[in-house]
């Protein structure tokens, strides 16, 4: 039974009706934090030494979601990663049948039978330098968490990422990186590609500024 109230308000309502706007959106990050237990457990598995920079990936998502093919995209688009220093984990659940082979190639480890609950996968993330994903649960998780993050965004995105820029208010710790037309994902590779060279200090930065 539903209490008696006086007023009603839908959540997703809420912004409207606390009058908020671009500049006062609530972001203090983080606002979502892993369980410490679980982070030891993760890094015991990972190893507590690394030798080369930690990345979670999400290049796809649900199947099931009636927008999958516009925001995921084909593991073998991203080929050009894995050949740079990084260690790369698998953040997501599903790999689909598409990507099989080409996940076999990568390397990736999958924990698909671990991360049995967003606990376990944000006990992940804690362990990673660096989280590379679609927009997915595991991007928004890892923006609450305020882990660097770098959102990979189809050229007509969900309202929330917003339009000509490459940050987030919702998310400080997040930096976007968006097709510049629709299905243009090599150039968003490209660049990702670039940056993730340049942030990790593999290549002298071309800039001289």
């Amino acid at each position: 039974m539903i209490p008696q109230f006086d007023f009603q308000c839908p959540l997703m309502s809420l912004p409207l009706a606390f009058k908020t706007d671009i500049n006062t959106i609530p972001a203090s990050i983080p606002y979502l934090y892993a369980n410490q237990n679980l982070i030891n457990k993760w890094q015991a598995k990972l190893g507590e030494k690394k030798s080369k920079p930690r990345v979670g990936l999400v290049w796809s998502g649900s199947s099931a979601y009636t927008n999958d093919s516009n925001r995921s995209i084909s593991l073998n688009i991203l080929g050009a990663l894995f050949d740079l220093e990084i260690e790369f984990y698998c953040l997501q659940k599903e790999v689909k049948p598409e990507d099989e082979a080409t996940f076999a190639e990568s390397g990736m480890p999958s924990y698909a039978d671990e991360l049995t609950d967003f606990a376990e996968t944000a006990a992940l993330i804690q362990n990673m330098d660096l989280v590379i994903s679609v927009d997915t649960s595991v991007a928004h998780l890892t923006g609450a968490m305020g882990k660097p993050l770098w959102v990979l965004l189809p050229y007509v995105p969900d309202f929330r990422w917003l339009l000509n820029r490459d940050d987030s208010p919702w998310y400080p710790s997040a930096k976007l990186f968006r097709q510049p037309k629709t299905g243009d994902w090599q150039s968003v590779i490209k660049t990702l590609a670039q940056s993730l060279q340049t942030h990790f200090n593999l290549i002298p930065s071309t800039d001289t500024n």
